[in-house]
This record gives C-alpha cells, sequence and structure tokens, in this order.
C-alpha cells in the first residue's frame, strides 16, 4: 500500500471515530434570561457524554458553574458557550450562576 493511500485509511478511520462519538452524544440547551435558567431542568440518558449549550440573552455576563460537575465558565453577555460533560452515572446535578446565584439555578438529571 502507498504511503498517500495509508495516509487516506488513516483518516478516513479518523473520520469514522469522530462521527461515531458525535453520534452517542447528547446536545441540550439551555438559556439565561432574566438571570434565571430556561429550562431548569435538563433530562440526559447515563453512560453518553453530554453537551450543553448555553445562551445568555441578558446583557451581563454570568457564570454557568457546577461543584457536582466540575465545571466553571463565564458566558458573556449576548453570547453563548459549549459545555462538554462527561458520561454520568444516574442522579441530579445542580448547576447555577455565580453572579446571580438566588436565581440562577438549575440541575442536569440523568436518567
Amino acid at each position: 500500500m502507498t504511503s498517500s493511500r495509508i495516509l487516506f485509511a488513516a483518516a478516513a478511520l479518523a473520520a469514522g471515530v469522530v462521527a461515531a462519538v458525535a453520534a452517542e452524544e447528547t446536545s441540550l440547551e439551555v438559556s439565561i434570561k432574566d438571570h434565571r435558567f430556561t429550562p431548569a431542568e435538563l433530562h440526559a440518558p447515563a453512560d453518553k457524554p453530554i453537551v450543553i449549550v448555553v445562551k445568555n440573552l441578558d446583557s451581563t455576563p454570568e457564570e454557568f458553574e457546577s461543584k457536582a460537575l466540575k465545571i466553571e465558565k463565564v458566558v458573556a453577555g449576548s453570547a453563548e458557550i459549549t459545555v462538554r460533560v462527561r458520561p454520568l452515572k444516574a442522579g441530579s446535578y445542580k448547576f447555577f450562576g455565580e453572579y446571580h446565584e438566588s436565581t440562577a439555578k438549575g440541575v442536569l438529571v440523568v436518567e
């Protein structure tokens, strides 16, 4: 096999692996508006990677934080971030907005 064929085969294999991993991910979306998460309760299957898109609809920054998930990321005003979460066991994992902790609360329920 020539080196170009080997490189092509390796690239095709890598693309297949990336596509398979992406197919196994669960994608979720949550918005921040008036310093509250909507929806306040997210659901995902156990033992699969999770991707959460956090959209901040407020003009001020907020922080998406979860001690249980070991995540702490600032979301600028009128912006969005993507949070990748490792596969989790069944349970409830709280998250909050550190800048407005009294109102910005949510939970990720893994089943």
